[in-house]
């Protein structure tokens, strides 16, 4: 009998840039209970839509789902499901196992009655979403750690046999289809050309071009409509898909929306943030979709970048762990009760150098055997009092410095 591998356990549950008209509360809440058509509800949990065919839905009809990764609330909900019909039918858990991966032979529409009650459990999510993020969770080869080069070779032959038919690698690699995807598009294809370590001047300003060729310039979203795959094809190969997509979206986004000057995080910036999630009325800020957060005036910053600037907020508070999500949503709303004045911009000074002449350093030890002469330059703010034995001997001449 193969036993399953519980869901995360949820957090407690509940019961241009800074003007003055920024909207708190431009974004619409995401608490499961909130906005649910029944027409809707019953389409999402029936019918196998993809991508494409909800996002025409969503505009034509007014089709309101839920994108992204899944609340721990959600998580919660989903497993009980689960566990409710394993009761109900009497099932072991091998049997709902058998369910979930049933032999390429079987129909998919014999398990559809499954799919169907245990997506009715979140109502704003499409069976297919719910489909592929069960099977992610309760797959046998989940989490199986680093991978072995004897795994990438195993990856490389697989793919050079099937292609992309990513089902196909699995079987001969041992590793889910998903992570074999990832691990081929993002560590193995055109490994011998990629480079690793900071960006260069001249790599910044491609991937600036590539990107707003592809969004900007042809009225598309800079953050959300690139192609991450074709952006490292653009760029040579020579940056990988994640390398190019956390390089945009953490460094260089923010600049280019900022006309050419890097941004600053402030406390403007967190009374915003503190307001923004607040004004989403979520139960869990596990059901935060941060792409939702920004607005066309306060749009500098990345998900990612919200998302982490919002737990070093929740951190800042202690015993954070043991509160519940408006516990800390009370705390954080009397911190941040006032908009602060803008920050006062000053300029830097550089930092002087200090420079000893040859006449300031001291003259060597005439007991000593060291013949080292070491040029001004090197010597300059040298704490003298912690060299060795070996001193330092002055030298007028420049011949001696060099």
């Amino acid at each position: 009998m193969v036993g399953f591998p519980p869901f995360p356990n949820p957090p407690h549950p509940i019961h241009s840039r800074r003007q003055s008209g920024i909207n708190y509360n431009n974004a619409a809440p995401l608490a499961p209970e909130q906005h649910i058509n029944p027409e809707h509800a019953e389409l999402l949990c029936t019918r196998w839509l993809n991508a494409a065919k909800l996002a025409e839905l969503a505009q034509n009809e007014g089709l309101v789902y839920k994108k992204g990764k899944f609340s721990a609330i959600e998580e919660r909900c989903l497993h009980g499901a689960i566990e409710n019909y394993k009761n109900e039918f009497g099932l072991s858990d091998q049997e709902i196992q058998d369910i979930i991966f049933p032999s390429r032979s079987e129909s998919r529409e014999k398990s559809l009655p499954f799919w169907q009650k245990i997506t009715s459990a979140i109502p704003l999510r499409p069976i297919v979403a719910v489909y592929h993020h069960i099977r992610r969770t309760y797959h046998p080869l989940k989490q199986q750690g680093k991978w072995s080069e004897e795994e990438d070779t195993r990856l490389r032959q697989a793919v050079t046999n099937f292609g992309q038919q990513w089902e196909k690698v699995s079987d001969l690699v041992g590793r889910m289809s998903s992570d074999c995807r990832d691990r081929y598009r993002n560590h193995i294809q055109n490994r011998e050309l990629r480079v690793a370590g900071p960006w260069t001047k001249e790599e910044e300003e491609q991937l600036t071009k590539i990107v707003t060729d592809m969004t900007i310039k042809q009225g598309k979203d800079i953050d959300n409509d690139v192609f991450w795959g074709k952006v490292s094809h653009l760029m040579g190969g020579r940056r990988g898909r994640q390398q190019c997509r956390i390089k945009w979206t953490d460094a260089l986004s923010k600049t280019v929306k900022n006309e050419g000057l890097k941004p600053r995080w402030n406390q403007q910036d967190a009374f915003i943030l503190v307001h923004k999630v607040d004004s989403l009325g979520v139960r869990d800020d596990t059901e935060i979709d941060w792409k939702t957060l920004s607005d066309p005036d306060w749009n500098l910053w990345s998900a990612h970048t919200l998302q982490r600037r919002w737990l070093t907020l929740k951190r800042s508070i202690k015993g954070y762990e043991n509160m519940s999500h408006a516990e800390i949503m009370d705390i954080l709303r009397v911190k941040k009760a006032h908009f602060p004045p803008a920050p006062i911009q000053v300029a830097k000074k550089r930092k002087e150098r200090k420079v000893m002449s040859a006449a300031a350093i001291p003259d060597a030890d005439p007991n000593s055997t060291d013949t080292t002469r070491a040029g001004s330059e090197n010597t300059a703010g040298a704490d003298v009092s912690r060299t060795s034995p070996a001193t330092i001997v002055a030298s007028g001449s420049s011949s001696d410095s060099e």
